[in-house]
């Protein structure tokens, strides 16, 4: 069985040449029950002062609290991804429809970059979203704390 193509959950770019890409590779430890559906990823974060490639992972509660915050974001509000044990990124939306996106690993970078947001992103992100989530759907489920099995209609 081939692995998926890696698929971007978050991709913001603008003309200046500011960006930050969360792209999703895989899963960290496929087959492993406690493992199996934590997702590796990559974020690729550019502007004309750094151009920095990060590695992380990415569990199941993250991507709903990322869901959660994409769908009740207004401006002057934010909405992050990742863990205050790692790497954490979070986004900004001014009033004007800009966003400071900051990148945090405590053992390798910090860093902030404003991007001026396109129209419809937050739908674009949504939709990027259920595409990581049929790609890497969760196949496993805790029936009590560090109780583990696989989900019924796993593939």
């Amino acid at each position: 069985m081939t692995e998926p193509a890696p698929v971007d959950l978050v991709r913001l770019e603008d003309a200046e040449g500011n960006g930050c890409v969360v792209r999703v590779t895989g899963r960290v430890q496929p087959g492993v029950l406690t493992r199996h559906d934590v997702l590796r990823a990559d974020v690729l974060v550019s502007a004309d002062f750094v151009d920095a490639r990060l590695r992380t992972q990415l569990h199941p509660d993250e991507l709903d609290a990322w869901q959660r915050d994409l769908s009740t974001l207004t401006p002057g509000g934010h909405l992050s991804i990742g863990s205050d044990r790692g790497l954490s990124m979070s986004i900004y939306v001014d009033h004007q429809g800009g966003l400071s996106v900051a990148v945090d690993d405590p053992d390798r970078l910090t860093v902030a970059v404003g991007i001026r947001a396109p129209e419809g992103w937050i739908a674009e992100h949504e939709g990027r979203l259920a595409t990581v989530r049929r790609t890497w759907p969760r196949e496993v489920v805790e029936t009590s704390p560090f109780t583990y099995v696989w989900a019924r209609d796993r593939r």
